[in-house]
């Protein structure tokens, strides 16, 4: 089976895809950023003067979900009949070799004719920038990592999710 990319036409423009005849069923996806952070900043996050940074970054990232079709030019404005944003502090660990940060973890649902993938995955992205931008003063080398769809549900092409 080949697959090509919907969003361009024969002539090779881009376009939106028609949905208008797909059943409007339940969908769910759910993406997952992680902000590398050093331990002296994650010790910090709760004395933030502008507020807790975590807080401040669940709001951005459910803003950013319900803006998602003004930001990406093909994708449809959804009615979300759910977004849900999960800070995690994460510690780390030289007995795993792994650096501590915050991990932001998306959901988004919809009845629609088509999924919320780009939803979740935006208030993934934007959660994390806000954790960046909240945390700059004391550490320019934060890095924004692993923005990944974790699974999807609902919809024509089945179920996914990330082994």
């Amino acid at each position: 089976m080949s697959k090509k990319l919907s969003h361009f036409n024969e002539a090779g423009e881009a376009h939106m895809v028609d949905v208008s005849s797909k059943a409007a069923t339940r969908r769910e996806a759910v993406a997952e950023a992680f902000v590398e952070l050093n331990a002296a900043v994650l010790a910090a996050l709760p004395q933030n003067p502008k507020g807790d940074p975590l807080e401040v970054a669940r709001i951005a990232g459910i803003m950013a979900a319900k803006k998602t079709a003004d930001l990406i030019p093909m994708c449809h404005p959804l009615p979300l009949s759910f977004i849900d944003v999960e800070a995690t502090i994460v510690h780390a660990s030289t007995l795993l070799g792994t650096q501590g940060g915050v991990r932001l973890r998306a959901t988004a649902a919809t009845v629609a004719g088509t999924g919320v993938e780009m939803e979740a995955m935006t208030a993934a992205t934007i959660a994390a920038l806000t954790v960046y931008d909240m945390t700059k003063a004391l550490d320019k080398s934060i890095r924004i990592r692993e923005v990944v769809l974790l699974s999807k549900s609902g919809g024509k092409s089945g179920d996914y999710r990330r082994s």
